[in-house]
């Protein structure tokens, strides 16, 4: 074999390498930076659960934010950051001296996506509330686009 034909081999063989190389890190840095913002959005979530505040957490809403509720009278899928604020606004009448999460069991995510489970209690319109939680943040960027949630009681407290 030639040293021109050795190196044209050696060259189609190492773009491929290294353009995957490049691609991977690039990936890196965007789940790192969008993880980023998925942990700032779960800390303003959690504290607006708590006190009611949920200004921060609304700051970093999309204008085109989507959220899906599995049910009562936010049943399935909304679109939009004023229903969003709305719903949020909602959980915090039902609960008025808030909602504490008392456990973050698992934080999970790659990409654009990340998953905050965790187990929370409250009042709930007078009553014990003691719950698992899982949602779902997806990041557009540097805002938050879409937010699924999934429980399952723990059971009240008695």
């Amino acid at each position: 074999m030639t040293l021109f034909r050795f190196a044209v081999v050696t060259g189609i063989l190492l773009i491929p390498a290294w353009a995957a190389y490049h691609v991977s890190r690039a990936t890196e840095r965007r789940t790192e930076g969008a993880r980023e913002v998925a942990d700032r959005a779960f800390e303003n979530l959690r504290q607006g659960l708590e006190t009611g505040r949920w200004e921060p957490f609304f700051d970093l809403l999309s204008d085109d934010f989507t959220f899906w509720f599995p049910t009562g009278k936010y049943l399935g899928l909304h679109k939009g950051k004023g229903a969003a604020m709305e719903f949020f606004r909602y959980v915090s009448s039902a609960f008025p001296d808030g909602i504490r999460v008392v456990e973050v069991l698992r934080q999970t995510g790659t990409g654009q996506t990340f998953v905050y489970e965790f187990r929370d209690e409250g009042m709930l319109r007078g009553e014990p509330y003691k719950n698992r939680v899982a949602i779902s943040l997806d990041v557009c960027g540097d805002k938050i686009c879409g937010y699924r949630e999934y429980f399952g009681s723990d059971g009240k407290i008695n």
